[in-house]
């Protein structure tokens, strides 16, 4: 059965990682719902959350196919309820439909969005919630056919997890090579 997936990769911030990134989507056939890249919390590291109708093993086919790229540091894939995730979106409203029905106004308050400009032709509206909430307000927009113009971000998401998976990756990879060389250097002996 086909859920949401989440899907988390950090990577180096390098160019053309994105394409090689998306061409194993592309490869399996696998739609992209959506896509956010950003830098991550760890320096000189790149974080992309992708999002996809899937089912399990084929995220976890991608999610190994993707750890296969060199300047991949960890991948990793998710379903809503381990993680926490935001988006962002826009909508620029009729003023003159939005004066004339105030029930739209009160569907913006109810939704917490907020009301960034408002001037004689349009109005501008900034919502930060779930994927589920803006679906409702678009729609409960919708109906007064008020809507100018929309845009949506791509999902962003962190883990519930209490341990970051990609920090101890880093911490392991560290330890390992520090192994590695004192053991380069007690074989000189």
């Amino acid at each position: 059965m086909k859920k949401l997936y989440t899907i988390l990769i950090y990577s180096e911030n390098i160019v053309g990682i994105l394409n090689q990134i998306t061409a194993v989507f592309t490869r399996l056939q696998v739609n992209i719902e959506s896509l956010n890249v950003s830098p991550s919390g760890i320096p000189n590291v790149h974080k992309y959350t992708i999002t996809i109708f899937s089912d399990e093993k084929q995220a976890q086919k991608i999610v190994k196919m993707v750890e296969k790229k060199v300047d991949v540091i960890k991948a990793d894939f998710y379903l809503d309820e381990e993680i926490f995730t935001s988006e962002v979106a826009l909508f620029k409203l009729s003023t003159e439909k939005v004066m004339a029905n105030p029930e739209i106004s009160q569907i913006i308050r109810h939704s917490d969005a907020r009301m960034l400009e408002v001037n004689d032709t349009y109005i501008t509206v900034h919502v930060c919630n779930s994927s589920k909430a803006i679906v409702e307000l678009y729609k409960g927009l919708a109906r007064y056919k008020c809507i100018l113009q929309y845009t949506r971000s791509g999902r962003v998401a962190i883990t519930r997890s209490k341990i970051e998976k990609v920090s101890e990756f880093l911490k392991e990879q560290k330890n390992a090579q520090f192994r590695f060389m004192e053991e380069g250097i007690n074989s000189d002996k």
